[in-house]
């Protein structure tokens, strides 16, 4: 069960990769590597040994990331409290 957080952190990177390269070894000591593989080389070790937690984290963080999806209304609601902003930090000097 603890391997299922880890295997899902996998899975993401490999579709935020939108390949299949990237895996992960369990070590006797129920810590994990992440390991790539590519074609033609050896699998290379991408970290060290980690805990699940510092696992997830750093899986989580390596590789392409995501835009972060971003509506119109959020955009305007953004815009808009800027805007109430900027007359208070004038009236404050």
């Amino acid at each position: 069960m603890r391997s299922t957080r880890a295997a899902s952190a996998i899975e993401r990177l490999n579709n935020r990769a939108e390949t299949k390269q990237y895996s992960m070894l369990r070590t006797s000591d129920e810590r994990f590597i992440l390991t790539q593989r590519v074609a033609g080389s050896p699998m290379e070790r991408l970290c060290e040994a980690l805990e699940l937690d510092e696992f997830v984290a750093f899986v989580n963080a390596y590789g392409p990331q995501k835009a972060k999806r971003v509506s119109k209304l959020d955009v305007q609601f953004e815009k808009n409290m800027r805007n109430k902003k900027a007359p208070q930090e004038d009236g404050e000097d």
